[in-house]
């Protein structure tokens, strides 16, 4: 019981920490603007509209770097498969993806793959907005990344854990799940932190398929501001801010996660 509510004591700290975090930087942002010269009344808009930019970004980061973690883990070890069934597609997935630019990605996953799966899914034109196919594409992209980084971090494990789990009568599937998957998967967390901090500025792609994200909202404040100076440079501020807290985040994870040193 007490680890429940320390675990809902936690989540409600996180929840309180986003908010407050955000609606700081809209305050500072708008302080920001304010020490620059601009007019009084785009002060604040200005502030709230690249705060929101950024929320929808991180937002945006951690769901597609959430299941493309999930994507790579899969695909990390179909491509290590004997079974040519499993291997080849997640060859094809990998090569494919890693081979071609992310903007043409987002760009076909937005523009061309409504109207593919629209004999399937009429209202697949609909249901694929802006976020929903950034979501997709940005997923699809990093999981391949991160299927590398995970087939690596199981080579990397030693034979002998394997024929120790077999002497044991562990299966192929259980010495994957229990005994070579959870030791890989602590390797290979600093290349995987590193796919996420990219997979966040990579986001800014998405402005190209009218996703309001943080690149866009700065455009459109510079469209009525001509300030492209003060704007990029608040702009560029977040991103770093925004990696700054992740990468943070992630090497206390990182540090918990450490195998002891053999």
């Amino acid at each position: 019981m007490r680890r429940v509510f320390s675990l809902l004591f936690f989540v409600l700290l996180l929840l309180l920490g986003y908010v407050l975090f955000f609606r700081g930087l809209a305050w500072l942002l708008g302080a920001y603007f304010a020490l620059t010269g601009f007019e009084p009344e785009r002060v604040k808009t200005a502030g709230e509209a690249l705060a929101r930019g950024a929320e929808v970004t991180l937002k945006l980061t951690l769901l597609s770097g959430g299941a493309g973690l999930v994507l790579g883990v899969l695909a990390g070890m179909a491509k290590l498969s004997r079974r040519a069934w499993v291997r080849l597609p997640a060859t094809f997935y990998i090569w494919i993806t890693r081979g071609t630019p992310l903007l043409v990605q987002i760009l076909f996953t937005y523009n061309a793959l409504p109207l593919l799966l629209k004999p399937l899914w009429p209202s697949a034109q609909e249901a694929l907005t802006p976020y929903w196919a950034a979501f997709l594409a940005l997923a699809f992209n990093v999981g391949a990344y991160n299927a590398e980084v995970v087939r690596a971090g199981i080579l990397a494990i030693p034979r002998g854990q394997w024929e120790a789990a077999w002497s044991l009568g562990f299966s192929d599937a259980q010495t994957m799940r229990f005994i070579v998957l959870p030791q890989a998967m602590r390797i290979v967390v600093p290349p995987l932190v590193n796919n996420l901090v990219a997979l966040l500025k990579d986001s800014s792609l998405a402005s190209v398929i009218t996703l309001l994200e943080l690149a866009l909202s700065g455009q459109r404040i510079i469209s009525a501001t001509f300030r492209p100076v003060e704007v990029y440079l608040a702009v560029a501020g977040v991103y770093l801010l925004l990696t700054t807290v992740m990468t943070a985040f992630t090497n206390l994870l990182e540090a918990r996660l450490r195998l002891p040193s053999r």
